[in-house]
């Protein structure tokens, strides 16, 4: 991590032109954890100042773009208060597909625009380190961008259901992909709750917009199939049902069958994934940061079993929940084996290390430290 913050100009700090909100969103809670296990106040610092790097680079319109200030549209001193009310861009390498350009299906995974499960990953990082600092301000900006992304991308389908776009315009204008992410309501309905969760007494406007908000993504998780192949995929599944199980063992929220489904179409997908592992490949032919996604979930399962078991009498199913955690377990030895593969110099020396070595390795990073993106988990 302190290669990665000097790398990309987090310290010493320099202005950049260049932020990925994914990878920041990761890094910011590997610092909060790097902070508490230390008590060293140089990561603490360096978290927050990468949120402030992001807030000004990913917060604004790109340099290559004709306009320019913050995407949300407001003046500089209104801008820096509330930096996330128009979304943040993702970072991508070339700008966005402009109204009259046609869809370039492989070109548009490097072009900007805003994805609905990056915001909330920074929603995330940005809750983490309300609760590290005791700043009310972060948990704010956590709460805008929450009501700016459900107010852009949540629409209403041809066939009159409510769907999430995937990709919107960098100044949430226009939709860029019409599809919906698989599990983008799931990460939608665990963040959204964890915010309101803390401050649920306060009464106002933005908690009922958020309710409403909450109520639309329980509405999409409902209907959501969310069973994969994708190893980040099954360890983002496995995320949210550790966010699921925290939420409910605190009673912030009734147990609801979507952690259920949740770790349901975890076990089917781990079960696929396993009939045709490709986990003795070469490096070339893998990519970490997916394979590194899986690992960080099935660092969860421990923590959502003696979560459970602990509070069992919070879970309609405690005992049948306990059963597949068990049986999930046994697919554990794959954490050593995708942490060993990637820490290995050889390959960490492959082209498919090196194209995406910050996303690489600040994943890696957040495997090793094991619960670093395990929401509101503290080592």
């Amino acid at each position: 991590m302190q290669a990665f913050a000097a790398r990309t100009g987090i310290d010493p700090p320099h202005d950049s032109d260049t932020r990925y909100l994914w990878t920041d969103a990761f890094a910011v809670c590997n610092f909060l954890t790097l902070a508490r296990a230390t008590s060293d106040p140089i990561y603490l610092a360096h978290a927050k100042n990468l949120i402030e790097q992001v807030h000004h680079v990913l917060g604004r319109h790109r340099r290559d773009d004709s306009r320019r200030g913050w995407i949300s549209g407001l003046e500089e001193e209104d801008a820096l208060r509330h930096p996330t009310c128009g979304g943040l861009r993702i970072g991508k390498p070339l700008n966005e597909r402009q109204p009259d350009e046609p869809l370039d299906e492989q070109l548009e995974w490097e072009r900007d625009g805003q994805y609905f499960h990056y915001l909330t990953k920074w929603m995330h990082a940005l809750h983490r380190t309300a609760l590290a600092t005791s700043q009310e301000e972060y948990l704010i900006w956590a709460l805008e961008l929450a009501l700016a992304a459900h107010r852009s991308f949540v629409h209403v389908s041809d066939q009159g259901e409510q769907r999430l776009y995937w990709k919107m315009s960098i100044d949430l204008s226009r939709p860029l992909v019409c599809s919906m992410g698989a599990m983008d309501s799931l990460d939608g309905f665990v963040v959204l709750c964890t915010i309101q969760g803390e401050r649920p007494e306060v009464d106002s406007p933005e908690k009922a917009i958020l309710l409403s908000a909450i109520e639309d993504m329980q509405t999409m998780c409902e209907s959501a199939q969310w069973t994969t192949v994708d190893a980040l995929g099954i360890g983002g599944l496995l995320c949210d049902a550790a966010g699921l199980v925290r939420l409910i063992a605190r009673g912030t929220l009734a147990h609801t069958r979507i952690l259920d489904k949740a770790l349901f179409s975890a076990a089917d997908s781990l079960h696929s994934f396993r009939s045709f592992n490709r986990l003795d490949s070469s490096p070339e032919h893998r990519l970490a940061f997916r394979e590194l996604g899986l690992s960080i979930g099935l660092h969860t399962l421990r923590q959502m079993h003696d979560q459970i078991a602990d509070n069992h009498r919070r879970f309609h199913q405690g005992k049948v929940l306990l059963s597949l955690l068990a049986s999930l377990a046994r697919h554990t030895p794959l954490i050593e084996q995708i942490e060993q593969f990637w820490l290995r110099p050889e390959s960490q020396q492959s082209l498919t290390w090196t194209q995406h070595q910050d996303i690489n390795a600040v994943m890696l990073a957040t495997s090793l430290a094991s619960s670093a993106y395990m929401a509101n988990v503290e080592t």
